[in-house]
């Protein structure tokens, strides 16, 4: 038997080697893991989760806007939304778990199931064919066709050993309509694309535009398991989503379908080319319907912003479209006249003039004038009420050179500005116009003076001034209410989608007088004449109620000067006269220019526009069930007799 060569000192060193050997690697084995686990650990989860799970965008809800339907007194508090966020899918795909031989027949099934055309198809397949976890297929499905997609694609991903959620659904809100056109240019719309940054929506303009910052909401985020048993899901919701504001506007949707079905009559019966009604609460400045015709249907937007004719639509003209406001200017024309009264008599000091004066109104020169100012017909005298039923412009000079002589031409501009002219109104909504007041000492680009002799003259009978519509019905307002200026909204208050309110309009608001309730009395007793015989509207008069108002026709300025055939043709007022439920204004651009017999001149606004007032303002005192104050049509017949028994005797004496 042999005895064991003992182990040699080389033998010894090579064992121990070998163990330091192995030490050393299991030592970068822990190096390795720790690196792996530890110190890049996150870097690591993160490719495993990008290799089985796709995280997606979980919208929020889009702001809704809200009727006013408390305007009529026992009518029901039902919410009526004049837009809102409906469901819908985008259909995703991950084309890298598509087979390359199933993709053509995806596709064909695709364009059979969701009726595709033959470019839709293509693209579909051309995105299956991308290299990504994650392509966009198809937007903006409806429930029934996401649940037809569902179910042909499982049995199908079944059968051909595809995961399931190689196709997917991603939940999305679109806005809708449910009155279709209805205050399109006011509401507007946002994108069907999102903006790529940020993922939010973009507003195209209007209400969309200025209040989106509480319309908007915060996306949250849904995760999807890419794996071949993971069945087709929604996954799990990681980060909630925050819905957006809802807004409850002022305007009611009966009386905004009253104003657009008439404004569109009036255009067309005048062959105008654009026209719009404003409708204002006097008391509170809340707009109850803003209408304007053509109009912008928002779910059809890119058909309007494609095409330069048909974007002009999508403004708001009624703040947008600075005009001059001919006749409708002498209501305050009087009104500051009788204010400079007031202020006289408070100082000890005579009256500027009665209202019962007989004032000489043939033409005559003032100071500036290159020509003579007249009036459209020959009239000798007139007083207040003479001239506003005529639309006298050398009366409403008259008055204002006596103002520029007693009161001074600052003191004559800072009334101006009271009642609104030269500044926004600050409704809540883009690109309103300021307008143009002149101002002395200030120069046109040309060098000449904004403010020279003859423009108080010209500013008294609503030339050489320009406005939008919103500050005539700011203006007509304070005759409407007894003299306070008042501030108009669109918006009555904004309230989350967990009842928190964020903004509310609707408490009492101290308001700043303009005018003495007294000469409001008399400005209205004025405009009263207007719709009645002898005066310049009688097409406004609302039958079986009172009104007053006053029209206006002023040439549009073309290549720089003033067009004969072009014309911008408003009226304003207001009813019941003692009680008024609303401010109306009705503007007509561009009527036809012609005469017809019997009728009168088309481009007038007593012929195109007073009729509009009158069927829109009957309409409405109907909805809002307010009894009739003038049954007979006779209110005012005894002062109409009077006025003009006076008037024929200072004109046309025997």
């Amino acid at each position: 038997m042999s005895e064991k060569t003992p182990p040699t000192s080389y033998d010894r060193r090579l064992l121990v080697f070998v163990a330091l050997f192995l030490l050393f690697l299991f030592s970068l084995l822990l190096v390795q893991f720790y690196k792996i686990q530890i110190i890049d650990g996150e870097k690591w989860r993160r490719a495993a989760d990008r290799q089985h799970r796709l995280s997606v965008i979980e919208p929020y809800c889009r702001g809704v806007f809200y009727s006013n339907t408390s305007v009529k007194k026992g009518h029901p508090e039902k919410a009526q939304p004049f837009v809102i966020d409906v469901p819908r899918f985008h259909l995703y795909a991950d084309p890298a778990a598509i087979p390359e031989a199933c993709r053509q027949e995806i596709t064909q099934k695709l364009k059979q199931t969701l009726q595709l055309s033959d470019a839709d198809q293509k693209k579909v397949l051309m995105q299956l064919g991308k290299k990504s976890r994650s392509r966009k297929l198809i937007l903006w499905l409806t429930r029934e066709m996401h649940d037809q997609v569902v179910k042909w694609w499982q049995p199908y991903a079944r059968s051909h050993k595809i995961p399931r959620n190689a196709l997917f659904f991603v939940h999305d809100y679109k806005r809708s309509y449910p009155f279709g056109k209805l205050l399109g240019q006011i509401l507007h719309t946002v994108r069907s694309e999102r903006e790529q940054a940020l993922q939010q929506c973009v507003p195209t303009g209007g209400l969309e535009l200025s209040l989106n910052k509480y319309l908007k909401g915060e996306d949250g985020k849904r995760v999807i398991l890419r794996s071949p048993r993971q069945p087709l899901e929604t996954g799990t919701v990681v980060k909630e989503p925050q819905h957006g504001a809802d807004v409850y506007l002022t305007i009611n949707h009966h009386l905004q379908a009253i104003a657009e079905e008439e404004i569109a009559k009036a255009v067309k019966s005048a062959n105008a080319t654009d026209g719009w009604a404003v409708m204002m609460d006097p008391y509170t400045g809340e707009i109850l319907a803003w209408a304007q015709y053509p109009y912008f249907d928002p779910s059809n937007y890119r058909e309007y912003f494609n095409d330069p004719k048909k974007e002009e639509h999508t403004k708001v003209k009624a703040i947008t479209d600075p005009y001059e406001p001919g006749s409708t200017f002498k209501d305050i024309t009087i009104a500051i006249c009788l204010r400079a009264n007031t202020e006289l008599k408070k100082q000890g000091k005579a009256p500027l003039f009665s209202i019962e004066e007989k004032i000489a109104t043939t033409a005559r020169n003032f100071p500036g004038r290159g020509k003579p100012l007249k009036d459209t017909h020959h009239y000798s005298y007139l007083n207040m009420y003479m001239a506003m039923q005529k639309s006298s412009n050398v009366y409403m000079a008259t008055l204002i050179q006596r103002v520029i002589e007693r009161m001074g031409e600052a003191w004559y501009r800072k009334a101006l500005e009271d009642f609104g002219m030269g500044t926004k109104t600050g409704i809540e909504l883009p690109a309103e116009s300021s307008g143009f007041l002149p101002r002395p000492g200030k120069a046109y680009q040309s060098g000449a003076p904004e403010w020279s002799k003859a423009t108080p003259w010209s500013l008294a009978i609503g030339h050489n001034v320009l406005v939008n519509s919103l500050q005539m019905i700011r203006a007509y307002g304070i005759f409407a209410n007894g003299g306070l200026d008042v501030k108009p909204t669109l918006v009555r208050k904004i309230v989350k989608k967990d009842g928190t309110v964020i903004l509310d309009n609707t408490a009492p608001k101290a308001s700043r007088r303009i005018l003495d309730p007294a000469d409001v009395k008399e400005i209205n007793k004025a405009m009263q004449f207007v719709t009645q015989a002898g005066g310049t509207a009688r097409k406004g008069n609302i039958p079986g109620y009172t009104e007053v108002g006053k029209t206006g026709t002023t040439e549009k300025v073309i290549n720089g000067v003033y067009s004969k055939k072009d014309h911008i043709s408003t009226f304003i007022g207001f009813a019941p006269a003692n009680q008024p439920r609303f401010v109306l204004l009705v503007a007509i651009d561009n009527p036809e220019y012609k005469y017809t017999p019997g009728v009168g001149r088309n481009q007038m606004g007593g012929t195109c526009a007073a009729p509009a007032f009158k069927e829109i303002g009957l309409r409405s005192l109907h909805y809002l069930g307010v009894p009739q104050d003038d049954p007979q049509n006779n209110a005012w017949e005894k002062e109409v007799k009077e006025l003009r028994e006076l008037f024929e005797k200072w004109n046309h004496p025997k």
